[in-house]
């Protein structure tokens, strides 16, 4: 059965002190919350119940709260969230309220939702070393490095949590979800401190491969471009004379008729660097969902040609390709992704959405394919909408779901016994068609990194063969 509605915020208290106390991972209750199961080459997670956290802003202090939620979340009609509020599954401090209550500052608003997270690839995490004080793998693509936006159990922190029984690491460097290759990971605080200033003083060196479109030059390509942020919320960048100083040399290692495997080395840090100087100079990663793409103009931003676009025109065509492509995506569990609008505009849901931090962007992938099929006989974990509110504490007791304990390996197929269903989750009733794992790969990956005394580097992906042709360029 499913935990009680009472347990259920007694861990999202216990998940907060611990994160105002700054003591990294997870209980083992977060980690049990749900299980993974196998299906078309792809790693899902079972549906599972999930409380979502976030204070008062400041516009809000003194306002009813359900005049807030109706007028600043428009995923559902203002009774919705009256009912929710009656049922106290929105809550405000871990304490039922009345509608009419008017919010305090430091109130902290929790919403039990029903959350479906997006798949990846079910490729395993390749362990290159471990010790007392240090991890070190080779981490496949699609697989964000820590919980973010859509993704919690399909992270590599919480599988090697629940596989490896290796809990409590602390994060050296961070990959781009679809970029595959070297982790590092502290086990110790001291460790965790001394590889982070490594790499912040610019101590380690860093070589990763790509492949791109067309035939790079030969010789040595130094690329100095300063790259900046164009916005958080969405997770893009350009070359831009007000951005922060950016170092990437470049090398051609091959070329197959049709596109080139590339050796970089970047002397900086920043947000989607490589990928940034790469199509500045006209040679995008060949499936980079966001830089290798006419949304930045005819000439996909080589040169910083952004056919006149503004960044606020920028942004806006961005969201205008999620909504037909549906690769675009956010991170950040923070704030107010926990209402998010499932099906309305993603322009007003950016309005109000404020993430914090400029880690890895999330390119979605999905296409919903909405049908009249009861959850209960539906085998893929949607993904396109956030979660959304439970609404009586009846139907938490009325599933089941069996929860992963110690470090087990997934089902190797769908079992319907862990399927969890609520009848009032958009989610349960929605059903959408499985990216193709093809869609889920990136042809950028982490290679080599070597710092003082050590070095650590990892097998090449089968497409960093110079000879090698994608059998599927179209996709």
């Amino acid at each position: 059965m499913s935990p009680p509605f009472d347990t259920v915020l007694n861990e999202a208290k216990l998940e907060t002190k611990a994160l105002k106390a700054k003591r990294p991972g997870f209980t083992d209750d977060r980690y049990n919350e749900t299980s993974y199961y196998i299906e078309n080459a792809l790693r899902k997670v079972y549906p599972y119940y999930f409380t979502f956290t976030t204070f008062t802003k400041g516009r809000w202090v003194g306002e009813r709260i359900l005049d807030v939620f109706a007028r600043e979340f428009r995923a559902h009609p203002a009774e919705e969230y009256e009912r929710c509020i009656r049922a106290g599954t929105l809550t405000v401090n871990y304490e039922k309220v009345p509608t009419d209550y008017k919010l305090k500052h430091n109130d902290l608003l929790a919403n039990v939702v029903h959350r479906h997270e997006t798949p990846v690839l079910a490729n395993p995490i390749k362990l290159i070393h471990v010790d007392e004080d240090l991890i070190v793998l080779d981490k496949p693509c699609s697989l964000p490095v820590h919980p973010c936006g859509r993704y919690r159990h399909n992270t590599v922190v919480f599988i090697l949590a629940k596989e490896y029984n290796l809990k409590n690491l602390r994060t050296i460097h961070r990959l781009d979800r679809l970029t595959s290759g070297l982790l590092l990971f502290g086990r110790s605080p001291k460790k965790a401190r001394q590889m982070e200033h490594q790499i912040r003083n610019r101590l380690v060196q860093k070589e990763y491969i790509c492949r791109v479109e067309g035939e790079f030059p030969e010789g040595i390509i130094e690329c100095k471009e300063p790259i900046e942020v164009v916005s958080y919320k969405i997770g893009v960048c350009k070359v831009s004379a007000k951005g922060k100083d950016c170092v990437t040399i470049f090398q051609k290692l091959g070329y197959n008729g049709l596109t080139s495997i590339v050796l970089c080395k970047p002397k900086t840090g920043r947000m989607h660097q490589i990928r940034v100087h790469l199509q500045y100079l006209g040679y995008p990663v060949v499936n980079d969902p966001l830089y290798n793409h006419e949304v930045f103009g005819p000439m996909k931003g080589k040169g910083g040609d952004l056919g006149g676009k503004t960044d606020e025109d920028l942004v806006k065509d961005l969201i205008h390709i999620h909504n037909a492509e549906n690769w675009l995506g956010m991170d950040g569990d923070s704030d107010l992704s926990m209402f998010n609008s499932r099906k309305g505009d993603l322009e007003d849901s950016l309005e109000v959405l404020e993430p914090k931090g400029d880690d890895e962007s999330d390119q979605l992938s999905r296409e919903p394919s909405p049908c009249d099929e009861n959850c209960e006989n539906n085998t893929s974990v949607p993904c396109e909408s956030t979660p959304h509110p439970l609404h009586c504490r009846s139907d938490r007791e009325k599933v089941t779901v069996a929860t992963q304990t110690g470090h087990e390996a997934p089902d190797l197929s769908f079992n319907p016994d862990k399927m969890t269903v609520d009848k009032h989750c958009y989610e349960c009733k929605v059903r959408y068609r499985d990216p193709k794992p093809q869609d889920l790969v990136m042809y950028l990956h982490a290679w080599k990194y070597k710092g003082p005394g050590w070095d650590y580097e990892t097998e090449l992906p089968e497409w960093a063969r110079v000879d090698w042709i994608d059998s599927d360029p179209l996709g």
